[in-house]
């Protein structure tokens, strides 16, 4: 499965980026790089530092309880930390830090679509110290209140410190809320509080006041109040990418960072447009997926036109091919 998608993506991209590419890498923090460690070739989740300015945190989507630290100014693998404590992960999919300063790595994909009753999330504060080390790390046992199911987003909130889950699936996933804190005595049980698109990755902005989810092909922002979605969502230029996998702003809010699977993978930079004007309100539902938003040369996005052709047919044959892959 994760062939063909690589191959859709790359597809889309052959068609929709342009030869060249407007920033150079490596001249300053939180802008495009490309990830240089050869071990990470699933990256599947990142988050800005809060402790260390230009450091993104990362890891691959397998089974090692392996978490590192790229520096954005080089795409060099600054800091590799062992999680102790913790069981053997089976799919660890998002990434976030918290208001604590302690980051959270969620295990919390199922490829076989609620195969397992329990899921887990991870916990361990942010070393001061970048480098190679051991952290030790709580676990936690999270199940959902409506049922098992596959997820590949994870987000803490900035400010109340609550950890929210976006489950992924082609028909439309649901937005979790956990508890207000975690418990690592007892399970904790995630509850639905709304509707969400195909999502493979999202964050909060630094503030709070607004929460990204990314999809293979497109992503959207939504202004976020009393701990729900508070509007229908906001069409974001998103790059495409080989495995569109990950997204997060960076430290400032000014703009949002794109990473993807693959050995040598990039994460773009693509500058949040405040001006942006949103959909009539009565035009838009939450979780209404729709088409990628067109962006100038800078942005590296071709015309929305060609967007959603190359979009809505590459959704045909993804979600065939997904369907496909559960008959076999």
């Amino acid at each position: 499965m994760r062939s063909a998608l690589c191959a859709l993506g790359a597809a889309a991209a052959l068609v929709l980026l342009p030869a060249g590419h407007a920033r150079a890498e490596g001249q300053e923090p939180d802008r495009d790089f490309t990830i240089q460690d050869p071990r990470i070739t699933e990256s599947s989740g990142l988050a800005a530092s809060r402790a260390h300015p230009g450091i993104y945190w990362t890891h691959n989507d397998q089974d090692a309880p392996l978490i590192y630290g790229v520096d954005s100014r080089t795409g060099k693998t600054v800091a590799t930390l062992t999680m102790s404590g913790v069981g053997t992960p089976r799919d660890m999919e998002g990434i976030s830090v918290g208001p604590d300063g302690d980051i959270y790595v969620g295990d919390i994909g199922d490829n076989l679509d609620g195969s397992w009753d329990h899921v887990w999330i991870y916990r361990f504060p942010e070393p001061e110290t970048l480098k190679d080390q051991t952290v030790k790390a709580k676990q936690y046992v999270v199940k959902y209140a409506d049922g098992a199911r596959n997820a590949e987003a994870l987000m803490v909130h900035p400010k109340t410190g609550r950890v929210y889950i976006a489950s992924k699936n082609e028909d439309g996933g649901g937005l979790y809320a956990g508890p207000e804190r975690l418990s690592s005595s007892g399970t904790n049980v995630f509850r639905r509080v709304g509707k969400v698109p195909w999502v493979t990755d999202g964050a909060f902005s630094p503030d709070g006041d607004r929460l990204v989810l990314r999809g293979y092909f497109t992503a959207e922002e939504y202004a976020w109040k009393d701990g729900r979605l508070g509007d229908g969502g906001t069409a974001i230029g998103a790059p495409f990418q080989g495995q569109a996998e990950s997204v997060t702003y960076t430290p400032d809010g000014s703009a949002f960072m794109f990473g993807s699977e693959g050995r040598n993978s990039r994460v773009v930079r693509v500058d949040r447009d405040a001006e942006r004007p949103s959909d009539p309100p009565a035009a838009r539902t939450p979780g209404a997926p729709k088409a990628p938003a067109a962006q100038d040369q800078k942005g590296g996005q071709g015309s929305a036109t060609t967007g959603f052709l190359v979009l809505a047919g590459a959704t045909v044959l993804v979600v065939g091919l997904k369907r496909l892959f559960r008959k076999g």
